[in-house]
């Protein structure tokens, strides 16, 4: 899955940033939350899905454009939350099961 981030999309990705720490969302506190290394070495370990799969299973557009993923733990179970661009220029989050 390609990864699309634009000057069009910085603004709605800024905004999306601000929505997170705003609302004090898991995505917002880093604690708790893999760094890049540690998701790769999950996935890889299977300990998670990747996030292609995941995105799959929940029927997300494969062309959409994704602004932010984190890999965090929610009460003992990991889970990502990824910021999705819609069509429309829309920002939202999307919380699935990493497992």
């Amino acid at each position: 899955m390609k990864t699309k981030l634009s000057l069009k999309s910085v603004g709605a990705a800024a905004a999306l940033a601000l929505a997170l720490v705003a609302g004090g969302g898991t995505a917002a506190s880093a604690a708790g939350c893999l760094d890049r290394y540690q998701i790769q070495d999950a996935v890889s370990s299977g300990q998670i899905k990747s996030l292609d799969t995941v995105l799959a299973e929940a029927g997300i557009d494969p062309n959409a454009e994704i602004l932010s993923v984190q890999v965090c733990d929610e009460g003992g179970g990991l889970i990502y939350v990824i910021g999705v661009l819609n069509p429309d220029g829309t920002a939202r989050n999307v919380t699935l099961s990493a497992q």
